[in-house]
């Protein structure tokens, strides 16, 4: 949590970024795994944590636009309920840690918004990402849940999209400390990942460096031989001498800022030259890509960057061929680089992209494509100081997707199918940094993680 004055001025640039009306902030509750006293770890809403700082469940928050009157909502625990899960802060005081004086308990907050319809007042919601946040919205406002989406606030999405986006110098001090534990889970994976052991012992202990550093996972573990598969999330196979395994993953930290870095492994602690190959180009496309991040440039235009090497370091194998930007602009390498080149990162590891991933990728000068792959492109505005972004190139290798093409003769002009033929089983290359854009270029985020192939081969025989 950061202090009072933080979450005051949140509030204050976002009732100015609205004309009038009220804003609802639900914050999320528990969900129970089984039954009701058996929840799933709780994650706050990452915008009530944004603007309202509180990171317990059952809470939500008005601010009043016209009025500049903020009022928490939410309760004391029940004697009952602290023999089974303990006292805490009295809720007044948890409300003015975050810079808010006024608080209601929350058996009145319907009465609040029913006051405000009567009278006629906008209410601003935010889309709910969750169901049981529509029930609650429902059961609030008296809305069908089929209608809430036409409830949801425009430009309270815009304003927030906006304010997020730009993030602070103690915001980057918390995504570091994500960082900082991100460091311990994936120079231990690179340890771990020997002939014999079994990918989910690798999940296991990363998650719980994650865990025992303070933190928590930011999402689940990608750790996976079949590196083929983009988000590979089962972790059975058993690791073999030659393979090379995908290992994205990040920390969360106590605030709830991402981390996300991917890595490529080779077990056994030595890449093959066509592995090294293959690597080259991913890496080389890595530091292009990042090197162009800067103030202005649209993500899309490095996306592109990062496809033309790409298309061009698989045209040196013979695996492509053709002029490059013709390939490129066919969509011809999009079978090995099927994915767009990374996404904003912050309280969400794919940030905010709960409000709508074109609201927050998008904007009237950028229109999604509607190709195969650079439709996958989650970011492709202009990039922005504040704006924390991920870089994450990548090469695979999809039987699937090459049967399917070669099938079809798709783009053979640029892509010789009988070599690749030759790769089917080599599975993926996948590495991917975290970059914060500055008024005159850009930052590599956090302790460097080994990426170099002298680095990684060093790591992975220690």
């Amino acid at each position: 949590m950061f202090d009072a004055e933080t979450y005051r001025d949140r509030r204050s640039r976002l009732r100015s970024s609205l004309d009038s009306g009220l804003i609802l902030f639900l914050g999320h509750d528990e969900s129970p795994m089984n039954f009701k006293d058996n929840p799933y770890r709780f994650r706050q809403d990452s915008s009530f944590l944004y603007f309202l700082g509180l990171d317990s469940p059952g809470l939500a928050g008005v601010i009043d636009v016209d009025e500049g009157r903020e009022i928490l909502f939410g309760d004391d625990p029940t004697v009952d309920e602290i023999v089974w899960t303990g006292p805490r802060t009295p809720f007044a005081e948890q409300a003015e840690a975050v810079g808010v004086s006024e608080t209601k308990p929350t058996s009145q907050l319907a009465e609040v918004l029913t006051t405000a319809r009567e009278q006629e007042r906008a209410i601003h919601l935010l889309p709910p990402l969750r169901p049981q946040s529509v029930l609650e919205l429902q059961r609030l406002l008296g809305l069908a849940p089929e209608t809430i989406d036409e409830q949801v606030s425009r430009q309270l999405v815009r304003a927030v999209i906006d304010q997020r986006a730009n993030k602070s110098n103690e915001e980057i001090a918390e995504i570091e400390g994500a960082l900082e534990i991100t460091w311990g889970m994936h120079t231990e994976a690179m340890k771990m990942a020997r002939p014999g052991v079994r990918e989910q012992e690798v999940a296991g202990a990363v998650e719980g460096i994650a865990v025992a550093r303070g933190g928590a996972l930011a999402f689940p573990v990608i750790f996976s031989v079949r590196g083929e598969v983009l988000h590979n999330h089962s972790h059975g196979n058993i690791m073999q001498e030659g393979d090379l395994a995908i290992h994205d993953s990040g920390g969360e930290s106590p605030g709830h800022y991402a981390g996300d870095i991917t890595r490529t492994i080779p077990i056994g602690g030595r890449f093959s030259e066509r592995q090294k190959e293959i690597y080259t180009i991913v890496h080389t496309a890595l530091d292009e890509s990042i090197e162009a991040v800067a103030p202005g440039v649209p993500f899309r235009d490095i996306h592109l960057l990062a496809s033309r090497r790409i298309a061009a370091g698989l045209g040196e194998l013979g695996l492509m061929r053709g002029d490059v930007d013709e390939a490129v602009e066919a969509g011809a390498h999009a079978l090995f680089f099927p994915h767009g080149l990374g996404h904003m990162m912050g309280l969400d590891v794919h940030d905010m992209e709960g409000l709508g991933e074109d609201d927050v990728g998008y904007d009237e000068t950028t229109e999604r494509s509607s190709k195969f792959g650079l439709g996958y492109l989650r970011l492709a505005r202009a990039l922005q100081p504040g704006f924390v972004i991920t870089v994450e190139p990548g090469i695979y290798f999809i039987p699937q997707l090459i049967d399917r093409w070669r099938s079809e003769g798709k783009h053979e002009e640029f892509i010789d199918y009988e070599r690749v033929e030759a790769y089917r089983d080599f599975g993926g290359v996948r590495i991917e940094d975290d970059v914060v854009v500055l008024d005159d270029g850009h930052r590599i985020l956090g302790r460097p993680i080994p990426r170099a192939i002298e680095e990684v081969e060093d790591w992975a025989s220690r």
